[in-house]
C-alpha cells in the first residue's frame, strides 16, 4: 500500500525529471526502476556483508566484487555530480546490463537496458530524493509503480493499472501454491501475481526448498510470466530478482495472438488479471482460442487461453469483469457452461466497484475453477465483498490500522466491527467451509453455495444477485382518512391534556 510519505518522495522524483527534460512517463518510470534497482542491491549486498562479518565466513555469491565496489549504491551517492554521472553511465548500467548471466531472463531483459538522464545535475537531485525511500518494505518498486500509473493518463488504455496488493494475496492464499506447482500468469505486467505466489511458496514450504535440486527448480521452472511490454518485462524480471527468484521464465509474448500449441497443457496453476474490455479482430487472435470461443472480446479470449494452458487437475484464480458473468452473447453463454459443466467451477467472488480506483471503476469477480475436462461442478460457493480495508474512492484510505489490514491481519481475530471493514478473512475462512458449514447458509447471507441445477436453469448466469436472497421490511402504508383521523384523536388528547392542568393550578 503507498503511503503518503512515499507518494509525495515519488511525486519529488516525477517533478524533477519533469524538469530536467524527460516527459515521457514510461522513460521516467524506467529510469526510477533502474536506479531503485541499484539501490536495492546495495541494500541486500550490505546484510549479506553484514552476515559474513557475524558468521565469519565469506559471501560465497556477492552482487559486487572488490574491483566493483565503485558501483554501490552508498559510494557512488556521495560523490560529486561529475563523477557520479561516469560512475552510473559508464559502471552501473553496463553491470545491470551483465548481471546475472548471459542465458538468465533477466540478462535477457536488461540487454536493451538504456541510461537516458540527460545530466549530472538531473542524476545528482534524483538520487539523493531516491535516497530517502527505504526497500526494505515489500515490493516498494511496486507501490511506486502503482503511483506512477496514476500519472500516465495512457493507463486506463493499455490495461496497465496494478492489482491491488491485497487482492493479489486473497488470491494466492486461496490457492495455496505448492512447490510442485508450475504457476503461469499470462499478461503478467511487474509479475505482481508471480512475486507474491514465490513469497507465499517461501514462508509455507520453506523446508521444502531447502534442497539444492528443489530450490533449482523454484528458481527456473516454477514460475512463468507473459507480457508483449518490453517495459514490463524488464520491470518483472527485476521484481523476480528482488524477491529471490534468481531465472523465471518471464518472455515476451502476445499471449492471444501466438498459438499457445507449445504452452498447452503445461500449467497447474493460473493467477491472472488481464486486460479486459478490448476488442481484436479475429485475423490477430490465434486460431486455437477461436475453436474453444468464437469471439473477438479479451475477457472471453483470455479465459479460453487459460483453458488451454491448464493441465488436467490445474487450478486457476483469474479477475474477470462483471460482464463475463452475464453477459448474453453466444460467446458468453458458451464460456460459462463450459465452466460449470465441462470443468469444476468452485466459487464466484464479487469484488467492490471500488477496488481498481483511481486508475478505474470498473465492476469485477474473481473466478476460481479447476480443469478436468470431464465436469465436477456440484455447488458454485458465492461471495459479496463489500470491504476490503480501504475506501472505495479514489484516494483509496486506509479503514483500519496497517497490522488489521489485509488477508491474515495481525494479532487477534478481527472484531465483527473491523470484518465489517475488512471481508478478507472472512472470505478466506468461509472459503475452506465451502464443502461443509457454508452450504447450509442462507442466500440472504453475505456467502452462499448454489447448486448447478439452479444456475444450468438460468443459463449460466454467474451474477451473485442473481441468487442473492433480500429480506425487505414490510411497509405498512396508511389512507390519508386515516391519518386525519389519528390527527383529530391526537388533538382531543392534547385539548384534554391541557384542560387537566388548567384544572389543577386554578
Amino acid at each position: 500500500m503507498i503511503t503518503g510519505e512515499l507518494k509525495s518522495k515519488v511525486g519529488r522524483v516525477w517533478d524533477a525529471f519533469w524538469s530536467g527534460g524527460i516527459s515521457n512517463p514510461l522513460e521516467v518510470m524506467e529510469q526510477i526502476t533502474y536506479l531503485l534497482f541499484i539501490k536495492r542491491l546495495d541494500e541486500i549486498q550490505t546484510r549479506k556483508d553484514r552476515k559474513a562479518t557475524a558468521t565469519g565466513k565469506p559471501d560465497p555469491d556477492p552482487f559486487f566484487t572488490d574491483d566493483q565496489q565503485d558501483l554501490r549504491w552508498q559510494n557512488f551517492k556521495v560523490k560529486d555530480p561529475e563523477i557520479m554521472y561516469g560512475v552510473v553511465a559508464d559502471g552501473a548500467f553496463p553491470y545491470l546490463r551483465r548481471m546475472g548471466g548471459d542465458e538468465s531472463t533477466y540478462s535477457h531483459h536488461m540487454k536493451d537496458a538504456r541510461f537516458t538522464i540527460p545530466g549530472p545535475n538531473l542524476l545528482a537531485k534524483v538520487v539523493d530524493l531516491l535516497d530517502g525511500i527505504s526497500m526494505d518494505t515489500s515490493d516498494t518498486k511496486g507501490d511506486i509503480y502503482e503511483y506512477l500509473l496514476a500519472k500516465i493518463a495512457t493507463s486506463g488504455q493499455n490495461g496497465q493499472f496494478r492489482t491491488p496488493r491485497h487482492i493479489i494475496d486473497l488470491m494466492v492464499e486461496m490457492t495455496q501454491p505448492g512447490p510442485r506447482d508450475e504457476i503461469c500468469d499470462p499478461a503478467c505486467g511487474t509479475a505482481g501475481f508471480l512475486v507474491q505466489a514465490a513469497s507465499y511458496m517461501q514462508r509455507v514450504h520453506r523446508e521444502s526448498l531447502l534442497g539444492a535440486e528443489q530450490r533449482k527448480r523454484f528458481n527456473e521452472k516454477t514460475f512463468h510470466g507473459f507480457d508483449f511490454d518490453n517495459t514490463m518485462l524488464r520491470i518483472g524480471s527485476m521484481n523476480m530478482l528482488l524477491h529471490g527468484v534468481e531465472n523465471p521464465d518471464i518472455r515476451h509474448r502476445d499471449s492471444l495472438a501466438e498459438s499457445a500449441a507449445d504452452e498447452a497443457e503445461r500449467y497447474s496453476l493460473i493467477l491472472a488479471n488481464p486486460p479486459f474490455a478490448g476488442s481484436l479482430d479475429y485475423e490477430s487472435t490465434a486460431v486455437d482460442l477461436q475453436r474453444i470461443v468464437k469471439t473477438k472480446k479479451t475477457e472471453l479470449l483470455f479465459l479460453a487461453l487459460f483453458l488451454r494452458l491448464l493441465k488436467p487437475g490445474g487450478r486457476a484464480a483469474v479477475i474477470v469483469p462483471d460482464g463475463v458473468l452475464f453477459g448474453s452473447t453466444k460467446a458468453h453463454k458458451e464460456l460459462r457452461r463450459i465452466l460449470v459443466e465441462e470443468q469444476q467451477l468452485q466459487a464466484v467472488v464479487k469484488l467492490p466497484s471500488g477496488v481498481f480506483k483511481p486508475y478505474a471503476g470498473v465492476s469485477t469477480a474473481i473466478l476460481f475453477f479447476t480443469k478436468t475436462d470431464s465436469g465436477g461442478t456440484d455447488h458454485v460457493w458465492f461471495y459479496d465483498m463489500q470491504a476490503d480495508g480501504l475506501s472505495l474512492d479514489d484516494k483509496r484510505n486506509p479503514l483500519l490500522p496497517e497490522e488489521r489490514l489485509g488477508v491474515r491481519p495481525q494479532g487477534d481475530p478481527l472484531t465483527a466491527d473491523e470484518l465489517l471493514r475488512n471481508n478478507l478473512p472472512d472470505i478466506l475462512a468461509r472459503w475452506q467451509e465451502r464443502d461443509g458449514a457454508e452450504r447450509g447458509r442462507a442466500r440472504t447471507e453475505q456467502s452462499f453455495c448454489v447448486p448447478k441445477a439452479d444456475i444450468a436453469a438460468q443459463g449460466y448466469d454467474l451474477s451473485l444477485n442473481r441468487y442473492k436472497e433480500i429480506v425487505y421490511q414490510e411497509i405498512v402504508t396508511r389512507t390519508p382518512v386515516e391519518v386525519l383521523a389519528d390527527l383529530e384523536q391526537l388533538n382531543e388528547e392534547i385539548a384534554k391534556g391541557t384542560a387537566e392542568l388548567k384544572g389543577m393550578f386554578a
